[in-house]
């Protein structure tokens, strides 16, 4: 590369978040204009070097910048609007903005934010070939409940309701909820919890325990609570869960014939210690 182009020679980076908002950046002192985005110089964002491998290892790469009120908000990452948004970047002349290269495409990974400031770690395209590939052969089901493999159709009467939230403990990782009767205990647990309205609109949370209680209100606990905690009067989808055993999905979801696992297999026991199981058959 001349030392000309190596002077004229900015970085751009388009952020697209899941929810269709793009935001761009470059550490150029000027806006540029390309593929739709504008890159603003005064967003606060800058990059690591890109570090890129041969074969099939992940590249990665780090931004990091300021919190700023009208570009990356320290709400909004708690809020979880940023995690897994598509990120590219560019190395582009900016004397010339259609002579440029692209040399980053990934997603956001996990986000560090404090002192005002945040980190992003970013996944290359090759993260998705980290993902374990082939069946596995395990007493529980394999399967994702809704999923291609396990066919069951969430959307069915009795699998779902909504309610409307009463109380908030715990910064909103454990709700008492109206509205919601008719369930079983645990009922929703396993599932996920879904804000439909307020602050935290569109977020959501795994379900720990549910539990009704004698007024008729029905206690949630959430394995963490949500990015933004949700208000008094706020309303929740509640979907039902399931905890993968064979009796789980013949009685709550009679969907046994598309069970995925392997409920007769002889425990770990059997084998590394076959007398706390009454020796080997």
């Amino acid at each position: 590369m001349s030392a000309d182009r190596t002077t004229t020679t900015a970085r751009a980076w388009a952020i697209a978040r899941r929810d269709g908002m793009v935001l761009g950046f470059t550490d150029h002192d000027a806006t540029l204009a390309f593929e739709g985005v504008s890159f603003r110089p005064d967003a606060g964002l800058t990059a690591r070097a890109v570090v890129q491998g041969l074969g099939l290892s992940v590249d990665n790469t780090e931004a990091q910048g300021v919190l700023s009120d009208d570009a990356i908000t320290e709400t909004d990452l708690m809020a979880g609007r940023w995690d897994g948004a598509e990120v590219r970047l560019w190395e582009v002349d900016w004397r010339s903005p259609t002579r440029r290269r692209l040399v980053f495409r990934g997603h956001l990974g996990e986000v560090a934010r404090g002192n005002g400031a945040f980190r992003a770690e970013l996944r290359g395209l090759a993260e998705a070939l980290n993902v374990p590939q082939g069946r596995v052969f395990h007493a529980r089901c394999s399967a994702r409940l809704g999923d291609a493999l396990c066919r069951f159709d969430t959307g069915r009467e009795g699998y779902h309701a909504e309610g409307e939230v009463a109380e908030v403990e715990e910064d909103g990782a454990r709700l008492v909820l109206r509205g919601v009767a008719g369930h079983d205990t645990d009922w929703f647990a396993h599932g996920r919890l879904t804000l439909l309205d307020g602050a935290g609109a569109g977020l959501g949370a795994a379900i720990k325990i549910d539990r009704p209680r004698p007024d008729g209100a029905r206690l949630v606990e959430l394995w963490a609570a949500p990015g933004r905690s949700p208000g008094v009067g706020d309303r929740v989808r509640l979907e039902a869960g399931c905890d993968k055993r064979a009796r789980t999905c013949r009685l709550k979801f009679l969907n046994h014939l598309n069970f995925r696992g392997f409920p007769h297999l002889p425990p770990e026991d059997w084998m590394v210690a076959p007398q706390a199981t009454g020796g080997r058959q």
